[in-house]
């Protein structure tokens, strides 16, 4: 593709356009999203380029879409919500993220951190992720394939961990890989009961901090090719 192709490609036209996405911007900073760095990265990032060519046209709606194997992106408001969760005591220069999915959520991430070390247990979602990750020049980003209930135990600890399905359970695994002082977002429960919840690697154990109910599909166990 050419560089003019490319450019027009990644800024967008029509609905998918600059315009557009300032509109969602607005939404999410009247729905109470408030962290100007992590704003300003969903402004650029061209979520279009996430998701199947037939749904790029509401690629700036304030909504979760299917990207195939049962799985979804996430609606812009949870991804900028998480983002904010995690930066929301500084920093984070290594972070650990638990699905990669379509690479939006990682795209996002590896604007506002130094490291983000990605897992995903289906690898051909995994492999167009890297695909769009590489095209927009982000390579700060390591992935692994494999099952999220482990982690990524080689390259523990981390200072920041999202998750970006929902488990039944707090996995053990990942609160033994935050760092002192860490911060794990991670939706918890089944079905439409569930709640994202901030749990804090603190000096005697972890503190936990149930948030907003939330819609995520499962995080299962097991990597698939």
């Amino acid at each position: 593709m050419a560089r003019g192709q490319d450019d027009l490609q990644h800024r967008g036209i029509g609905m998918t356009s600059q315009r557009t996405r300032e509109r969602l911007i607005q939404r999410l900073y009247e729905e109470g999203l408030s962290n100007a760095s992590v704003l300003e990265v969903i402004r650029r990032t061209p979520r279009h380029l996430f998701v199947d060519e037939a749904f790029a046209h509401r690629a700036y709606e304030d909504t979760a879409l299917p990207i195939g194997h049962n799985q979804t992106i996430s609606q812009p408001y949870m991804v900028g919500r998480m983002t904010e969760l995690l930066l929301a005591a500084g920093p984070l220069d290594k972070v650990l993220e638990i699905g990669t999915g379509s690479g939006y959520q990682t795209a996002v991430l590896a604007q506002v951190v130094e490291r983000v070390f990605s897992v995903e247990r289906i690898q051909a979602l995994q492999e167009r992720a890297k695909e769009r990750l590489q095209a927009l020049n982000l390579r700060n980003v390591v992935f692994r394939w494999g099952d999220g209930w482990e982690g990524w135990p080689a390259l523990a600890s981390y200072n920041g961990i999202i998750v970006t399905a929902a488990a039944a359970e707090v996995p053990q695994a990942l609160l033994d890989q935050l760092a002192p002082g860490g911060r794990l977002v991670i939706p918890v429960g089944a079905g439409d009961v569930q709640q994202l919840m901030l749990i804090v690697r603190e000096e005697n154990g972890f503190s936990r901090h149930v948030l907003d109910a939330v819609r995520f599909v499962p995080l299962l166990n097991g990597p698939v090719a």
